[in-house]
Formats: C-alpha cells, sequence, structure tokens
C-alpha cells in the first residue's frame, strides 16, 4: 500500500521529532509542533496505518511511537533533504585540517572532526596503499652493506624497509640504483609493480645485478605483499549520549564490533566514489551493528578513491546534517592530498 502525502508528513514529523527529543513522538506533540493542517484525531489514524505498514512501532507501554528501521530507511529515501553546511561551519572544516603537517596528522584531525561535528563515533581508514601510486623512492646508505629504502606514496603515505645488500656497494652504485628505480616505477599503481620491479633485475647491467636482485624482493614486499590497513577511530564516548531505547539498550555489542578493524573496514573502506552509503539497523551484515546506522563515503584526490570515512551511531541519528558533513569532510580531505 503506497503512502500519500499526509502520511509522508507525518512520519517526516515523528522522525524529527524523535531524533531531536530521543523520546517517544504522540499525535498531540505533532499537531502542536508541526503545521500538519489536520486534527489530532486524524493524525493517530495516520499513525496506525504508518504502524501496520512497519514505518512506526510503539516501544514499551508508551503512547508515543519511534520511527522502525524501515521507517527511517524511507524518511532518508524520499523525505529528507541534505542540509547544506553554514558558511561559518565550512570554515572550520577548512580551517582544522588545513594545518595538517603530515599524513598521520590528516586523518587524525579528520577523525576528530567527524566526531565532534556529527557527535557519533568517527572512523577514516588510512589511504589504501593497494589504490596509491608511487611518487618516489629513495635509497639511504645505512652502511657499506645495507640502505634504507623510503617509498612515498602519491597520498603521502610512506613505507621504510632495511635492505642487506649480498656485498659492500658503492656510492655510485647506489645513486644508478635510485635512478633506475625510480625511472620504472614512479607514477605506476602499487598493484601494478611487480612486473616492472622483475623488468629492473632482468634489464640491469652483470654489475648491478646481484645488489637490483636483493633490492627488488625488499621492494616487491614492501610495494605490494605490505598492505596491512590501519585505522583511525573518535567518539566512541559519544555512544553514551543517546536514550535507552537506543541500542536495543547494551553497548556491548558496539563497542566489541569497533574493536575489530576487519570490521570497521568492511564497514568502510568498500566505499564507491561520488556515493554516500547509508546502512541502517538490520541492513547491516555485521550482526554485532544490527543496532546501529553507518553513513559513510570514499575520499581521495580528485576522482580517485584511496581510503574510506564515515560515522557509525544510533538509527535515531539526524541523517541530513550526518550526510551533509561526512560528504564535505572527505571532499576537504580529496582537495588537501590533491595539493599535497
Amino acid at each position: 500500500m503506497g503512502l500519500d502525502d499526509r502520511k509522508l508528513a507525518v512520519l517526516r514529523a515523528i522522525v524529527e521529532d524523535y531524533v531531536a527529543t530521543q523520546e517517544p513522538v504522540g499525535s498531540k506533540a505533532l499537531v502542536e509542533r508541526h503545521q500538519l493542517g489536520v486534527s489530532p484525531a486524524t493524525v493517530r489514524n495516520d499513525m496506525a496505518v504508518l504502524e501496520e505498514e512497519g514505518y512506526i512501532r510503539q516501544p514499551h507501554t508508551s503512547a508515543g511511537r519511534v520511527p522502525t528501521d524501515r521507517g527511517y530507511r524511507l524518511f532518508v529515501d524520499r523525505l529528507s533533504r541534505v542540509k547544506p553546511l553554514s558558511p561559518a561551519e565550512r570554515r572550520a572544516i577548512e580551517r582544522f585540517l588545513v594545518g595538517a603537517v603530515d599524513l598521520d596528522d590528516v586523518v587524525h584531525r579528520t577523525v576528530r572532526l567527524l566526531a565532534q561535528l556529527t557527535r557519533q563515533v568517527a572512523v577514516v581508514q588510512y589511504p589504501s596503499l593497494a589504490r596509491s601510486k608511487v611518487r618516489h623512492l629513495e635509497l639511504v646508505p645505512i652502511s657499506t652493506t645495507r640502505l634504507m629504502v623510503v617509498m612515498i606514496a602519491d597520498t603521502g603515505r610512506v613505507e621504510q624497509r632495511l635492505v642487506e645488500m649480498p656485498g659492500p656497494i658503492p656510492a655510485e652504485d647506489v645513486t644508478d640504483l635510485r635512478r633506475l628505480v625510480n625511472e620504472k616505477l614512479v607514477g605506476s599503481r602499487l598493484s601494478d609493480t611487480p612486473p616492472l620491479v622483475q623488468a629492473l633485475v632482468d634489464e640491469s647491467s652483470p654489475q648491478l645485478r646481484p645488489a637490483m636482485a636483493t633490492l627488488s624482493s625488499v621492494l616487491l614486499e614492501t610495494l605490494v605483499e605490505r598492505h596491512e590497513e590501519r585505522i583511525a577511530l573518535a567518539g566512541t564516548a559519544n555512544l553514551t549520549r543517546g536514550g535507552v531505547l537506543d541500542f536495543q539498550g547494551t553497548l556491548r555489542p558496539i563497542l566489541e564490533a569497533l574493536e575489530e578493524e576487519v570490521v570497521l573496514l568492511k564497514l568502510i573502506g568498500e566505499a564507491e566514489p561520488s556515493t554516500t552509503r547509508v546502512l541502517i539497523g538490520d541492513e547491516n551484515e555485521i550482526d554485532n551493528l544490527r543496532a546501529a546506522s553507518v553513513v559513510s563515503t570514499g575520499y581521495g584526490p580528485g576522482s580517485t578513491i584511496v581510503g574510506g570515512l564515515g560515522v557509525l551511531g544510533p538509527t535515531r541519528m539526524d541523517y541530513p546534517g550526518t550526510i551533509a558533513t561526512v560528504r564535505a569532510v572527505a571532499r576537504y580531505v580529496g582537495e588537501l592530498l590533491a595539493q599535497n
């Protein structure tokens, strides 16, 4: 059964009031707070239809109603408009992020900012090495037989490894190795580098080949195999801000899920370009998060997505404001990385 405009207006009012007050919403309050243009009796009838259709429910013995996951989904898809951020909010985001000194600082500032602006738990994935490109490779002699390999990705992420060479290596050979690896690998996606690294060995002069073979095994490990992903988390204390109906009365499953990095990566690491994903309650595949909602998006320089970020909180969430904030922060982080 389709809902007419009046019932949709009643549902929108219930969602907005419940999110704002944390109290179940009654027909009298709806008529007093919203210009619905109908009597409390008509609103009660509309609420009865909404309840029958599964969009709202009556918790305990309270006279009021609260939205269900289905009600929130309809609200997000059809009834809400994303709130544009105010100029002051935009300036605050820009000022907070622009002072970052390196990639770690960008990520930590971003996660703290998201938690403060949305009053939810914020999660930010470090730029994924799998999606990054090589910007520069530096070889630093530590001793006559040992080099430090420093790989800098286009996202600002830095990886470094020590290499034990098969024998003493002259300074001029180090210079040649540095030139060859940068000529071959700079600008390539890390996932595309294995055949290029192998080609470096094949194309090296007999004099350089033993050193290049040793270096190549470390390069492969650094560029391709060491793809552990990192996550930053902030605002866990925000979970305690809600009412007794949030999270079905217990935070334990949510807190357990937040301790699992694999879970967090699954939540925000699968973001698509230019899309904001909203998972509400039972739409979450992870059992421990069936009482929560997650708003996430991808970020990166230009149209390239290098990681995900988002927030997690109760299904009783300010969806329009949260979606706008998550999008805006992702856009600013992408611009920062592009300028980096």
